[in-house]
Order: C-alpha cells, then sequence, then structure tokens
C-alpha cells in the first residue's frame, strides 16, 4: 500500500529534482545526464574480495548520482526507477561485452538473467519496497526494448540476519556477510540456460556482491559460452554433490570447496552490474 501511494503522489504532485532540488521536475536534464557521461566500465575495489566477479558500473558514486540512489532508496523517489534501471542496463550490456561480443547478445536466443542482491528484510519493510528488485526490473524491461531478452530471476534470500554494514570496514563487511546468502527452493532451476548478471545498485567493498556470487556457484555450472547449467541440489538436511554433463577436467566444482569455487571461477560468464562505484574504483588497469 505505501509503495502504491508513493507512486501516486510522484505522478500527480509536483517535485523538486531529486539530484539537485532543480524546482518542478522529478530529475532535471544535468542530473539526468551525470547517470550517463560515460560509458559503463570495469571497477575494481580495493581490496578485492575472493570470489568477487568481473563488476562493470555506469557512473562513479558522488554528487548527483549519491543523491538520486539515496533518493529511491531512502525516500522512496519511485519514478527515478526508470532512469536507474537504464543506466543498471547499460552496465550489464557493458559485461556482456556490450554487443557483438558478448556471448548472451552474439548468440542472438539466450535469456540474460538478472539476479538482485537481496536487501535485509528488516531494510525492506523499513522504506516500504525493494529498490534492488525495483532497478532490476526497470533493467530488464529496458533491454528487451532495445533488443536483448532479459529477465530477472529473484532467487537469493538472506538465511541468517546480517549486522548493519554501514560503519564496517573491507574486513567486517566480508565476516558479516559470509553464509549469510542462499539460492531459495526451486530458484536454481530459473538459473538455468543464459548468462547471469549480479545487479545491485552500489558497489563499495565488493562483500555483497562475492556473497551472492558464491551462494549461486554452490548450485550452478557458469560456462564460458554463456550458459548456465544447474549441478547440485542443495538441502539443509545433506549436501549431496552431482555433476551433470561435466566433463572429466572440469569436474572440480566441489560443494562448500572455496579453493576450488576460486579455481573454476576462472574464465566464467558470472558477471556484475551496479549503477554507481567509488570513484577511485574506475581504473583502466590493474597490476
Amino acid at each position: 500500500m505505501r509503495g502504491w501511494w508513493r507512486d501516486l503522489t510522484d505522478l500527480v504532485l509536483p517535485a523538486d529534482c531529486a539530484g539537485c532540488g532543480a524546482p518542478r521536475t522529478a530529475l532535471c536534464g544535468r542530473c539526468r545526464t551525470a547517470l550517463r557521461r560515460t560509458e559503463p566500465r570495469r571497477v575494481w575495489p580495493l581490496p578485492e574480495p575472493p570470489g568477487l566477479p568481473a563488476v562493470h558500473a555506469a557512473a562513479p558514486y558522488g554528487g548527483a548520482v549519491r543523491e538520486l540512489l539515496l533518493a529511491h532508496k531512502e525516500r522512496g523517489a519511485l519514478a527515478l526507477a526508470g532512469v536507474l534501471g537504464a543506466a543498471l542496463a547499460g552496465s550489464v550490456r557493458a559485461g556482456l561485452g556490450g554487443g557483438a561480443d558478448g556471448p548472451a547478445l552474439r548468440r542472438g536466443q539466450a535469456t540474460v538473467l538478472l539476479v538482485p542482491v537481496p536487501s535485509a528484510r528488516w531494510a525492506v519493510r523499513a522504506r516500504g519496497h525493494d529498490p534492488v528488485r525495483r532497478m532490476a526490473l526497470a533493467a530488464a524491461g529496458e533491454l528487451r526494448r532495445t533488443g536483448t531478452p532479459a529477465r530477472v530471476a529473484a532467487v537469493l534470500r538472506q538465511r541468517r540476519a546480517v549486522a548493519d554494514q554501514a560503519g564496517l570496514d573491507a574486513r567486517r563487511r566480508l565476516a558479516n556477510l559470509a553464509g549469510a546468502l542462499e539460492v531459495t527452493v526451486g530458484g536454481a532451476r530459473l538459473l538455468a540456460g543464459g548468462p547471469v548478471v549480479l545487479v545491485d545498485d552500489l558497489i563499495t567493498t565488493g562483500a555483497s556482491l562475492a556473497e551472492a556470487a558464491r551462494a549461486l556457484r554452490e548450485v550452478a555450472v557458469i560456462h564460458r559460452d554463456g550458459a548456465t547449467a544447474v549441478y547440485v541440489a542443495a538441502t539443509r538436511e545433506g549436501r549431496e554433490e552431482r555433476r551433470i554433463g561435466a566433463r572429466p577436467e572440469k569436474g572440480q566444482w566441489v560443494h562448500g570447496a572455496p579453493e576450488n569455487t576460486a579455481r573454476n571461477a576462472a574464465g566464467e560468464t558470472l558477471r556484475a552490474a551496479v549503477i554507481a562505484a567509488p570513484p577511485d574504483s574506475f581504473e583502466k588497469t590493474r597490476n
């Protein structure tokens, strides 16, 4: 009900720009441009957490971009979901190669699967909406509109409570989130067939995306050609490893073995896309 009311008031009542406060416009031209000032690029947090997939971001976090994300997430400016989703779609395209070089776009048939990083249940209740899922839906719509089959697969959930990440450094964030996410019952089946892209609004230390990637790798093999195959059924009662169609030389995926997960992550097509990242993470090379 709260989300519906916000949607209605966004349409009816005049608003100031969520980015800079310019009167009588929900988003001014200058702030809209801030989201697409540069092409989405690869970003690296420092230090980079183990298991983090390749991440692409649309804009540096700060100024108008920061205000737009906060307005949508914390102040319920739901009318911003469309423009934020378009920026996120740009990051997804960049992560998949941007066009002819992308595995899904090259084949023209596989559906890109956008997997939102889930927010804590208490945060969703407090905000009255799930901002990342809302932006993921908008991004999927933008991708379809521009010729890329895409859908949202909201298959991740928290399996234990976590502390508020605000104020935690990179090491404490990793510890806070370790083992916190899992794939929902039946969610693994939704991952089969296409390239998987984890999506979030923002990357800071990369801990959330690394934990989300770990949870997905537990139930799927991410192939280099873009396809995804479910390979293990993980249950609370027991964990039975089984491989589906794995060739002997690629049969190193072992549930619960971080060293094997890291080794097989090299070259996979699991990607991550966000709207914003810290300015110093936009570097061309890493030594």
